[in-house]
């Protein structure tokens, strides 16, 4: 029997993945990261019990592209032209097939 995934979308583990990284790297205290992530759940409204699913990680993303700003690792143009690449990417992967960046 497989065990449980622990994410519903492999895009949520890898934000998950990328934040834990760069935190162990040092680029950022968990402690800031908490207080960033909170503010921004609270500004959403997500009052409620958040499974982990899309409002969730959606949250988290904003958090982590806010944060990578505000520390002048990447901005906003930068960022907007990564999401356009992978969202071309994606419509341009067959079905079932992994997305890949050119």
């Amino acid at each position: 029997m497989r065990p449980e995934p622990s994410f519903d979308k492999p895009w949520h583990a890898l934000v998950f993945a990328l934040t834990v990284h760069l935190n162990e790297r040092g680029v950022f205290d968990w402690p800031d990261w908490a207080d960033r992530f909170g503010a921004t759940l609270k500004r959403h409204g997500l009052a409620k019990e958040l499974d982990g699913g899309d409002d969730y990680f959606n949250a988290w993303l904003e958090t982590l592209e806010g944060f990578l700003t505000e520390l002048g690792m990447a901005g906003p143009a930068e960022l907007a032209a990564l999401k356009q690449a992978w969202h071309d990417a994606y419509l341009a992967t067959p079905h079932g097939a992994p997305v890949r960046l050119s």
